[in-house]
């Protein structure tokens, strides 16, 4: 959910619109984005949006944002293509104004001259920002490795970094996402042996899922699979959307005839395939899920066939992960994942600890703030960079909401701004408020109770005895006494009620609602919701 307000005076610019998943804390929502409520109080200050790079927790917020505020968006061609097809699905790709970015040519935004830095990542065209105002220069890092062999031939940019170092450098955002890990990030090219022994051995279909961002990889298997005479298919939505675009614009090419459409998988001999396929986060609708429970219309995983998930699992994805890989295995698949085994089937798109140390020393900021990462990876970028940045005058760890400000005299904290989370429901595009949440997870842990009361609208007397009807509770068929205890409840309930808590039916559902839940509260220790209904016969 990455993103940053920049401000020189009264012009703000904004770098990145990111959104996040949710975990199993957030029930029936489908996307998690920004707070807006800052950008609001500042509307008539925003000049434009800067993305980084193509990924959904960098560009997958834009459609709420420009729903509401009318700005450029300036990222690199391939980033504002992917952009492009996320604004035509919101309907606000016509209005909205995209302009290109490319290294090594500045462009004004206001106060601000902007440069955009080619830098490696898991996407191509990804690359840091520098941002230079009347007060100095802030570099931000985006997402970033220092990649020696990326498929694309377009190394990290080193010399315009130091080249900013040697001209003085304001502050530095830098990544903390790998700080924890030792050493180099190994390159893209680290997983093509692997790869290739997989394409060597398999007898069947070689299946491999990774990120549909990650057209490096997909470059590595459309060579790998023309070296060892398979075709190439894409599958799931968003592997043939970004594959089609990548294709179109030059920077995926794949050998002519060495394409093959998903309907026409069936047809082909299993050696003779390699799919690239979404799905390696085990999301139940996505290709892999569905091809692993055998509910692909073009594809049945058979005995022999190989399925890499070339991926790292997300903290909160295990569970739908290895339920996947169950599914496959119990097809009589040979499943390979990043189980540390050498050479490896993933390999990372951020930098690891030596990494962020060069970056320290080509930059060498006046000051440094770690960003992208959890709180202790921030806290431990921090320690390290005070270790090795030589001449860094101050070192800022600041959370969403955190305001730095930099003057003639210094940087320094300065109060925080209004931030949190919009969690979206895909299906109907509306904001879940926080209470429908605590609703949601209130019915997830204890389970819902509807005691149903018949009403004679002329005498205003309970026409029927109560019905219940429980769900996610102890089920009021089969456990006969707590349904006749509960009954017992409503009906002492409406006997202590008195002539004019009986007029207003809305206060005597509170009451039995109340007296309910304390009830089963005694009786089972767990407090269901209660949601009494009263129908007048």
């Amino acid at each position: 959910m990455n993103m940053m307000a920049f401000e020189y005076g009264e012009d703000l610019i904004v770098v990145d619109c990111g959104v996040m998943f949710p975990d199993a804390e957030l029930p029936g929502v489908d996307m998690i984005h920004p707070d807006l409520a800052y950008l609001r109080e500042r509307r008539d200050a925003v000049r434009a949006i800067i993305l980084t790079h193509g990924h959904e927790d960098h560009i997958g917020a834009l459609p709420y944002v420009l729903d509401e505020f009318e700005a450029p968006v300036y990222g690199t061609p391939f980033t504002l293509a992917l952009a492009r097809a996320k604004l035509e699905e919101h309907g606000l790709a016509e209005e909205t104004e995209l302009r290109p970015m490319r290294p090594q040519a500045p462009f004004r935004v206001g106060p601000f001259e902007i440069e955009f830095i080619h830098l490696t990542h898991s996407i191509i065209e990804a690359g840091a920002l520098a941002l230079t105002t009347p007060a100095g220069t802030v570099i931000h890092t985006g997402d970033f490795k220092f990649d020696p062999t990326p498929t694309d031939r377009l190394p990290s940019d080193l010399h315009t970094l130091a080249r900013y170092g040697s001209r003085g450098v304001l502050a530095l955002f830098s990544d903390s996402t790998n700080v924890e890990r030792p050493g180099m990030t190994p390159s893209e090219f680290a997983v093509r042996d692997r790869f290739a022994e997989i394409m060597n051995d398999s007898r069947g279909r070689v299946m491999i899922s990774c990120f549909a961002t990650s057209i490096h990889r997909l470059q590595l298997v459309a060579e790998l699979a023309r070296e060892h005479r398979r075709r190439v298919c894409f599958l799931g939505r968003s592997m043939r959307q970004n594959s089609a675009i990548a294709i179109e614009m030059g920077k995926l090419r794949v050998p002519e005839g060495l394409l093959v459409e998903p309907q026409d998988l069936r047809a082909l001999p299993p050696g003779q395939v390699a799919i690239v396929l979404s799905g390696s986060q085990g999301e139940p609708m996505a290709a892999l899920a569905r091809v692993a429970v055998d509910r692909h219309r073009s594809i049945s995983a058979q005995p022999g066939d190989d399925v890499v998930i070339s991926a790292r699992i997300i903290p909160g994805n295990e569970k739908s992960i290895f339920r996947m890989m169950d599914h496959l295995y119990r097809r009589g698949v040979r499943v390979h994942y990043d189980d540390g085994s050498q050479p490896p089937v993933h390999v990372s798109g951020h930098a690891s600890a030596e990494e962020l140390k060069l970056m320290l020393s080509l930059v060498r900021p006046r000051y440094f703030i770690p960003i992208h990462g959890e709180y202790r990876q921030l806290c431990r970028h921090l320690e390290m960079a005070k270790q090795v940045a030589a001449g860094t005058e101050d070192f800022f760890l600041l959370e969403s909401g955190d305001v730095l400000e930099f003057d003639g005299a210094g940087a320094r904290k300065a109060g925080r701004v209004p931030v949190g989370r919009v969690c979206i429901d895909v299906g109907t595009l509306d904001e879940v408020e926080d209470v429908i949440l605590k609703e949601r997870r209130h019915i997830s842990e204890d389970g819902i109770v509807i005691p149903i009361l018949a009403i004679n609208e002329h005498t205003g007397q309970l026409a029927a005895d109560p019905q219940i009807v429980s769900r996610g509770f102890i089920p009021m068929n089969g456990d006969h006494e707590l349904a006749e205890s509960a009954r017992n409840v409503i009906l002492r309930t409406i006997e202590k009620s008195n002539a004019e808590e009986i007029a207003d039916w809305g206060v005597v559902k509170e009451k039995i609602r109340t007296a309910l839940r304390r009830h089963f509260d005694q009786e089972t220790g767990k407090r269901p919701m209660v949601l009494p209904v009263v129908l007048e016969v």
